[in-house]
């Protein structure tokens, strides 16, 4: 186990408490011996003293004693207490009879029990006094006795300060020398550490120890160097470790000869899909891509070119197909697995399929042979055909090689409905393509009767779809269509050509009606299609405020801000603004206060039950007290009785159409329908 790097552990302060430690006890031991000798060299004062004292007085004493003058003696011992240290002195006989003595009590001091054994408490000096020449015979003798309390006052004074002044010079050298250790180890080593820590042992190449600065060539650096290299050594074996691993993980969960996931490790992805999928709510498709009579390609060309085949293959799906959205795999032999994430219906899985076999179908140089080989596609859908994974790939591969009995290169759906659902859809594309190349489109139109003055003031200019072998296709069939494929584009461009086209014609007929034009989403998310309508205007010589665009509310809520700024510039041309199909998008009064609209067009879900479902009646009456409130015209759509028409007229509709004025009409048959409806109304007038 790793031991914490906490501070006790660090090599600096271990240092520093063991140099602290001896020089501390060096500067006691110093310390200590400077105050011995200094004992030393007091005590010898003192016996020095003492001497040089004894003998100034030795004469007077030695006379005092042989004239045996007391009054001499008492004189000289009087002399002596001139001196501070001493204690007592006395002149005395041979026989031990004082001659002259005095005393005074030795100076009490706090430091004596330290001193006295050191010192002494006194000192006795005894000199003995005789005549010069004739030192025999002994006349008597001078005691003196030395108090040591004030040399030994000025001793340990000295002591300490000797002391004081040695434990500060330790500890000054030691910090002196733990700073250099420190500047020259502790520091280095630290950093050295915490470069170590940050070594990744997963890659210890990746980032090396880093020398500390002025240690390059001394044995902190030679010892760095030899780390890194060791670092070097050993992210070479992980490297070579982990390439190996790779390589066998690689030949286990990979095909050796695409390097596409095998078949096991597929189904593993395939799981997390579909568990991301469901986590998503989101959908997913399965492709399943047979090489069609791949086993001939084979007996033809040979097996190295067979091989050679399947690489491009895969290569190709790997290339057209995008990684983030799609996973890819060689199931084995000549099938190929792609799922698609994040569908958004079938017609998209279609779309994939189509773009697969356009893959494979591509001609492909092997070996100096021009080969062209076409594939078989089974399709199974997450999670509308089944949510478990095993048995989404095991309907895609049945769906597969049920697809391969009844002919090559095209695909097929697991589900037989939704099969013929995407083939009539993909024909409906086709055939849509070329529609408007075929003059298949025409227009009609269905008048907009002003409830006020009974009259005709414009027409809705409406697409329909004549199909050699369909018939007429529903508008609400084909449209969402072309606008899922982008050919709504060239439509509506083909449809706003040929409304203004008529516009025109019946403006130089006498009768200037407004014309009304259905505008797609698609559309007005196209940079150009402001120019475009202009361009088409002054191309018809129309002018502006006879033609009326409806949007519905979802075009403009995509994308609010661009939508709104070139309603603004339509508008601003002269061009009316309709909100048509009010009511059933998501429309609010924010959203309206930006449009530049002039027409509300309430949907004829809401007019067909007029007057007989109550909610269908208050939400009209809404929208009508709406457009009032915001100075906007309303435009009833739908329009189908007499009822009808009245309580909207009572409710202050000002506009209407449906089928009880008149069904969407032929240029011609409008024409007429427009005469007819106003005579009828002058006649009821008279």
């Amino acid at each position: 186990m790793q031991n914490s790097f906490e501070v006790e552990h660090r090599l600096g302060y271990r240092i520093l408490r063991w140099i602290l430690a001896v020089a501390l006890a060096s500067g006691v031991v110093v310390s200590a011996i400077q105050v011995i000798l200094d004992a030393q060299r007091v005590s010898r004062g003192l016996d020095s003293d003492a001497k040089q004292t004894i003998a100034m007085v030795k004469d007077a004493a030695t006379q005092a004693v042989f004239s045996i003058d007391a009054e001499l003696a008492q004189q000289v011992v009087d002399g002596l207490f001139a001196k501070e240290a001493v204690h007592m002195a006395r002149i005395v006989h041979p026989d031990g009879d004082p001659l002259g003595d005095r005393s005074r009590p030795l100076q009490e001091t706090a430091f004596r029990p330290v001193t006295d054994p050191i010192f002494d408490a006194d000192r006795l000096y005894r000199e003995p006094l005789f005549r010069e020449g004739n030192p025999e015979d002994v006349y008597g003798f001078l005691d003196v006795h030395y108090d040591t309390a004030a040399a030994a006052r000025t001793w340990l004074d000295r002591a300490a300060v000797t002391f004081a002044s040695g434990m500060a010079t330790a500890l000054i050298l030691g910090m002196v020398l733990f700073y250099v250790f420190h500047l020259l180890l502790t520091r280095p080593l630290l950093r050295i550490v915490n470069s170590v820590r940050q070594v990744d042992p997963a890659h210890p190449d990746d980032r090396l120890v880093t020398t500390p600065s002025g240690h390059q060539s001394d044995e902190l650096g030679l010892w760095v160097n030899a780390t890194n290299n060791l670092l070097v050594a050993i992210g070479d074996s992980q490297k070579r470790h982990r390439e190996a691993e790779d390589r066998v993980s690689r030949l286990s969960r990979y095909d050796q000869l695409t390097g596409l996931p095998s078949r096991d490790t597929f189904m593993e992805l395939l799981v997390r899909d579909i568990e991301d999928a469901a986590r998503r709510n989101a959908q997913l498709s399965l492709i399943v891509c047979g090489i069609d009579d791949f086993k001939s390609v084979n007996e033809q060309c040979g097996f190295r070119s067979g091989d050679l085949i399947l690489q491009t293959v895969a290569d190709r799906l790997t290339n057209k197909l995008d990684n983030a959205r799609f996973t890819i795999a060689r199931l084995g032999s000549d099938q190929f697995v792609v799922v698609q994430k994040g569908l958004r219906d079938g017609f998209q899985a279609a779309d994939t399929a189509e773009r697969i076999l356009a893959c494979v179908n591509e001609p492909m140089l092997v070996e100096d042979q021009n080969i062209s080989i076409s594939a078989t596609l089974g399709v199974a859908l997450y999670p509308s055909d089944t949510s478990k994974a095993d048995r989404l790939l095991q309907s895609a591969e049945q769906t597969m090689t049920l697809a391969k009995q009844n002919g090559h290169n095209h695909f097929q759906f697991y589900v037989a409905s939704i099969d013929q659902e995407i083939r009539d859809r993909k024909q409906l594309e086709k055939d849509l393509s070329q529609a408007l190349g075929n003059h298949q489109f025409h227009l009609v139109y269905q008048p907009q009767i002003n409830l006020e003055s009974k009259r005709v003031i414009g027409a809705e200019a409406l697409l329909r779809w004549e199909h050699p072998t369909r018939g007429s296709v529903p508008p609400d069939f084909f449209i969402p269509v072309a606008e899922a494929n982008g050919s709504i584009v060239e439509i509506g461009q083909w449809v706003l050509d040929q409304a203004c086209w008529q516009a025109a014609r019946w403006a130089s007929d006498g009768s200037p009606l407004r014309i009304a034009v259905n505008l797609s989403a698609v559309q007005l998310r196209q940079e150009s299609i402001v120019d475009d309508i202009l361009d088409t205007l002054r191309r018809h010589k129309i002018p502006a405020g006879r033609l009326e665009l409806e949007v519905t509310e979802t075009s403009f809520m995509t994308n609010l801000s661009d939508a709104v700024a070139k309603l603004h510039r339509l508008n601003k041309a002269g061009i009316s603004i309709a909100v048509d199909d009010f009511g059933t998008g998501y429309s609010s009064l924010t959203y309206l206060k930006q449009m530049p609209v002039q027409h509300l067009k309430i949907d004829k879900q809401f007019i067909r039950d007029l007057l007989v479902n109550e909610e269908d009646t208050r939400i009209a009456n809404t929208i009508i007290d709406l457009g009032k409130s915001l100075n906007l015209s309303v435009v009833a759509e739908g329009v189908e009785t007499a009822e009808q028409e009245y309580y909207l007229s009572q409710r202050g509709c000002k506009l209407a159409q449906g089928y009880f004025f008149s069904k969407p009409l032929p240029p011609r048959e409008f024409e007429t329908f427009v005469k007819g409806f106003h005579e009828q109304i002058v006649e009821n007038n008279l």
